[in-house]
């Protein structure tokens, strides 16, 4: 049986406690025996953390130390994965710039807020994404500064209406990269508990998940 650990806390508009018991439960539903801690000290020792196939960061901003974040990039360097979702993952820690390399990315702007837009699938091979179609939300659209190693699964582009000098910007919305061992995926998705009703999103941190927990084989 794999296991995951959630790591949970941070700003509350992003529903920390909601998001990490509905992701607990579908995990659970795919196999994997779940963990879930609101504790950053739980992460400051590497051998703790490997006995995990799974780390889901789900803390947005807040602060992490720097032997706590050397812990979990050590942890994904070796093997376990690394999976999450719009805030919780891309918008931690805005302190720490270790914790954002092995992440790949992190938000900077959601203008206009909540809006209409378009997610876009550009790879429709990866398991992540296969047989999905390009889709719609009514949410909030993360403008990130990405790294441009990342494997982009799905983008969005900007129309300019509150920013004119975004007009055409394409920006990642899934992307999958490695980070020593370990897998990595990340979904921009997810400001409110009614996106993940939308069942492509839903369906991509669902696969995201599954597909980032440490791969057969890995020996450390």
């Amino acid at each position: 049986m794999k296991t995951a650990l959630i790591f949970y806390g941070g700003w509350e508009g992003h529903f920390p406690a909601e998001t990490t018991d509905l992701f607990s439960r579908l995990l659970e539903e795919d196999g994997f025996a779940v963990n879930c801690t609101e504790s950053l000290e739980d992460l400051e020792d590497v051998e703790d953390l490997l006995v995990y196939d799974l780390i889901i960061p789900n803390w947005t901003m807040g602060e992490i130390s720097n032997k706590q974040a050397d812990s979990l990039a050590e942890a994904v360097s070796r093997g376990c994965g690394l999976g999450g979702w719009h805030g919780g993952m891309g918008d931690a820690f805005r302190n720490n710039t270790h914790y954002q390399f092995m992440v790949g990315g992190q938000f900077v702007a959601h203008p206009g807020k909540i809006i209409s837009y378009k997610v876009n699938i550009t790879n429709t091979e990866h398991p992540i994404t296969r047989d999905l179609e390009d889709f719609s939300m009514e949410s909030e659209q993360y403008y990130m500064h990405v790294d441009p190693s990342n494997e982009v699964l799905a983008q969005t582009t900007f129309d300019g209406a509150v920013h004119p000098w975004i007009d055409g910007a394409t920006i990642p919305v899934v992307w999958v990269r490695k980070w020593g061992q370990g897998n990595v995926f990340y979904c921009s998705l997810g400001h409110r508990m009614e996106d993940f009703e939308v069942p492509q999103c839903r369906e991509i941190i669902r696969r995201g998940l599954n597909w980032a927990a440490r791969p057969e084989g890995v020996d450390w």
